[in-house]
Formats: structure tokens, C-alpha cells, sequence
């Protein structure tokens, strides 16, 4: 199963991977299947950015708490574009990019209460894995969970972009679906927090636990055709556990999908957890080395929770002598970065790097984007090996290059406040690029740092410009020449 790419000539401009045009649609998590938060903005200078303010004229409001990112959609020939927010009350809201004002909103079922489950820190539990758009359905897809007398359910919607409608033959019930073919899904223990991704004409939703690893869950991808809901694959964790939770979910490069996973119980032999793993379209099950990795110490990993899972396998290229060079960075709750070759996982212990880049645990979405022939990731996390003159840190960014094996150095560390996810962007996917991320959780504040040395050039200032409601991991996104952040009942807009 491994990865067959024709390589052209590429230029440095094309690495790590590609950015997302503001004119494209912001479709995904990130902006991109490869999950790289690099959004172009061509107005968004390094000058500019420093006059960053918060839009008082945009009105997005709406009720429900949020974890997943918004998205973006303008209809051929249209002149405005709708921003799609999707909340715990199991409610998405269309709103007017420009205004804020809403256009449709659909509720699907009643959210799950928290006193319903065995464990987790959600409550209502309804969406929260960021939904993926298909241009070539105009739908919206989703996983809800809904509750019924009967329990809690998982179900995968198809919403029409243009008033929210079901579309025939959704939703798809996972329980049901999987019973039909064999297998045991259990609804309650089960959670949805990774976001959706969409590879040839199937939506794929990764699954994990609640937080506290209660009941019989484990790491799950199932994948549900999206012109044909009834065609329906699946891939699991052998061992209980191994939950995919990221919120960045399922990353996907060169026709392939790639996941982390988390700790695994009572496995005494590898199991699928504690690992980076390559998945075919068609999710078969394959135990070949080139398809997985898990460092040498997984089962160590399991006994602390220290699990991979944390973050979302990211797809990176660097320029070599040769031409390029295709990587995955996995980085770990125990503080450490893997650096795969994407086409040789490697098996246990595979690696071609590892290093201790965090004195604390990655959690969050990283953020990829290139300055030269080297990939850079940006993550939330205090950097290990931060140059002078950083002494405190929530916010490191590496730095890998030509060599065998590959460099992986920090470059820069940026200091604030919180646990959100960040994103970069630049003018024309190389010049000027911009480190962003919020403050969730913690200063509540929008942060600007100059990707190249990480000096900052944008801290939120003023009262109006603390943001009230974020939610840990929340990301951010660019499109309509603004930034857009969204927290529990308001959608935020700064512009320049």
C-alpha cells in the first residue's frame, strides 16, 4: 500500500504541501486535506498585520457551545460567501461572510447529556469534530450525536449547502450500518471529536473515547460513500482503545489517509495504538511495516497515557539534492516529534527521527508552511530546545531540512497564553508568513508572530478584543480578507 507519487518538478514555493486560497473555500480542517493551516491572504502583510482589529459591524451570532472549526463555501457566481458553524446543541448555523447575519440554520436531534455516559467533559455532547464540505455534492457532512430513548447514537449527516436540507438516504446510522456488516460499535463509550475528511467520493470519521477513557471504545475510520450512503467501510484498533480524537482527525496526502492513534489497554502485544497509521481508500487492514509506525516504547506510552493521539499526523516535503523528499511529523504527549518517511512508516521503532521538542504534552492541531527548500510546523506546546533569547513558551516551531537523516532543529519559540491551535498565513503561499493563534482558555487574545523569527506583530488589544467563550484546541481560519474565530455563541471577525 504505499504511496505512488509522480514527481514533477517542484519548486520551493510548492513545500510542505499547498495552501489554501481564500477564493477556493476554506472546505476542511485547516484548510486542506493535508491539514496544513496555511491560508494564502495576499493583503496580509507583515506592515499590515499590525493593524489587525476586531470588526465591530460583523453580527455572528448564535447559541450553543463550539469546539469545531468553522468552514467556508461561496456557490459558483455568487458575491457573498456563508460561514458553517457546527455546535454541541446539534445545531449548524449558515451566516453571512460579510455580515455575520444568519442565512439558514438546521437542528439535528437532541444533543447527548454528559450524565448519559460513563465519562467525558463535553456536556450537551452533540457535534464536535469539524464537519467537511464536498463541492461536488454542495453538501456539508457531519457526525452528530443524538439522543434517543433508547440511548446515544452516532449519526453522519449530508446537509445541502444552499437551506441545510437532509439529503436522500441520510443520515447514516454507525451503529446500524456497522451491525450489517459485522461489527460491534458501541455508541456511548464511542466519541466524535476529529475532524472529517473526504478522499474520492467517501467521507471518512474517525472515533475515539470520552475524556477519561471510560467503557468498550476504540480507534475507529469509518467511511460512508457520499453519492451512495449505503456503501460503507470501516477500520479499527484490534486492542480496546487506540482512540483517534485529534481535532485535527484524518490528514490524507498522495491518495492515502493517515491517523493517530492513542493509548491502548491491556495489550501485550503492538495493537494498533500508540501509532501513525496509513490507510487505503478502501480502509483494508494491512500489517505491513510500511504501513504504520509505533515508537519502541508504546507499551511504556500506554501505562503513562502518553499517547500519540494528541495531534494529527501532518504530511510534509522538503527539497533534497535529489529533488524532494515526502514526510509525516507525528508529535507525541510525551513531549517528543517522529519524522516518518510517508511512503516507509517503518513498523516499531521506525522512525527516522525522534526527538524531545516539548518539556510538556502536544495536544493540539500543528501548523505546517516553507520558508526555502525547509518545512517549518508550528504547534501549541512549551518548546525543550527554544534559542536564546526564549525563556518561557506556548508556542514552539521546528525546522526541518535536507539531510540523512532529515535536520530537525526548533526554530524560533513564541510566548502567550492558552491552548488553542494555530494556523499561518502568507501572501502568496511563501512571502510574509504569520504564525496566528488564540488564546482558548487562557488570555483569550489573538497572537500574530513573524514566522521566519517568531517576532510578534499582533497581540489583541484593547477590551473589545478579549474574546470570551474559546474552547480548548479551537483553531482559526483566513478567508475574506479576515480572520475568523469562533467561540460559544459568537462567531468573531478581525480584519485589516
Amino acid at each position: 500500500m504505499r504511496g505512488s507519487f509522480i514527481l514533477a518538478v517542484l519548486i520551493a514555493t510548492s513545500l510542505p504541501m499547498r495552501a489554501q486560497s481564500q477564493q477556493a473555500g476554506v472546505l476542511s480542517y485547516h484548510g486542506n486535506p493535508e491539514r496544513s493551516g496555511h491560508f494564502v491572504m495576499p493583503g496580509l502583510t507583515w506592515e499590515r498585520a499590525r493593524s489587525l482589529h476586531l470588526d465591530q459591524n460583523f453580527r455572528g451570532r448564535f447559541s450553543g457551545h463550539v469546539y469545531a472549526q468553522p468552514i467556508y463555501w461561496r456557490a459558483a457566481g455568487s458575491e457573498a460567501g456563508m460561514l458553517l458553524v457546527a455546535t454541541e446543541d446539534n445545531t449548524v448555523h449558515a451566516l453571512d461572510a460579510t455580515s455575520g447575519a444568519e442565512i439558514w440554520r438546521r437542528s439535528l436531534g437532541k444533543p447527548v447529556a454528559r450524565s448519559s455516559l460513563g465519562c467525558g467533559n463535553i456536556d450537551p455532547l452533540g457535534i464536535t469534530g469539524t464537519p467537511v464540505i464536498d463541492p461536488s455534492t454542495a453538501a456539508i457532512y457531519l457526525n452528530a450525536a443524538v439522543a434517543e430513548a433508547s440511548g446515544p447514537w452516532h449519526r453522519v449527516f449530508a446537509l445541502a449547502l444552499q437551506d441545510g436540507a437532509p439529503l436522500p438516504g441520510w443520515p447514516v446510522d454507525v451503529t446500524d450500518a456497522l451491525r450489517s456488516a459485522g461489527k460491534k460499535f458501541n455508541a456511548r463509550d464511542q466519541n466524535q471529536r476529529g475532524a472529517l475528511t473526504i478522499l474520492d467520493g467517501t467521507v471518512y470519521v474517525p472515533f475515539g473515547g470520552h475524556y477519561g477513557d471510560c467503557g468498550d471504545y476504540h480507534g475507529w475510520v469509518v467511511g460512508v460513500g457520499t453519492t451512495n450512503p449505503r456503501r460503507v467501510t470501516s477500520w479499527s484498533t484490534d486492542a480496546r482503545g487506540g482512540g483517534i480524537w485529534a481535532p485535527g482527525g484524518i490528514s490524507s496526502a498522495g491518495g492515502e489517509l493517515f491517523v493517530a492513534t492513542g493509548n491502548t489497554f491491556g495489550a501485550s502485544t503492538w495493537s494498533g495504538g500508540e501509532a501513525v497509521v496509513r490507510l487505503a481508500p478502501d480502509l483494508h487492514r494491512s500489517t505491513d511495516k510500511r504501513d504504520f509506525f509505533a515508537p519502541p516504547d508504546w507499551q511504556a506510552l500506554d501505562a503513562r497515557d502518553a499517547d500519540l493521539g494528541g495531534t494529527n499526523p501532518i504530511p510534509l516535503r522538503i527539497e533534497t539534492h535529489n529533488g524532494v523528499q515526502d514526510l509525516i511529523l507525528a508529535l507525541g504527549k510525551d513531549g517528543r516529534a517522529y519524522l516518518l518517511d510517508q511512503h516507509n512508516l517503518g513498523g516499531i521503532g521506525g522512525s527516522l527521527v525522534a526527538q524531545r521538542v516539548s518539556s510538556g504534552p502536544i495536544r493540539t492541531a500543528p501548523a505546517s508552511y516553507a520558508i526555502g527548500g525547509d518545512a517549518y510546523v508550528a504547534f501549541q506546546g512549551p518548546g525543550a530546545r527554544c534559542p536564546p533569547p526564549a525563556q518561557h513558551s506556548e508556542l514552539t516551531v521546528l525546522k526541518i531540512g535536507m539531510g540523512e537523516p532529515p535536520r530537525m532543529t526548533t526554530a524560533w519559540c513564541g510566548a502567550w497564553g492558552g491552548v488553542g491551535s494555530p494556523i499561518v498565513t502568507t501572501t502568496d503561499g511563501h512571502s510574509d508568513p504569520i504564525v496566528w493563534i488564540a488564546g482558548a482558555e487562557g488570555d483569550n487574545r489573538l497572537h500574530g508572530f513573524r514566522g521566519d523569527t517568531g517576532e510578534p506583530i499582533f497581540i489583541g488589544g484593547g477590551s473589545n478584543e478579549v474574546m470570551t467563550g474559546l474552547r480548548h484546541f479551537q483553531t482559526l481560519i483566513a478567508t475574506e480578507n479576515r480572520l475568523f474565530v469562533v467561540a460559544d455563541g459568537r462567531l468573531y471577525a478581525f480584519a485589516f
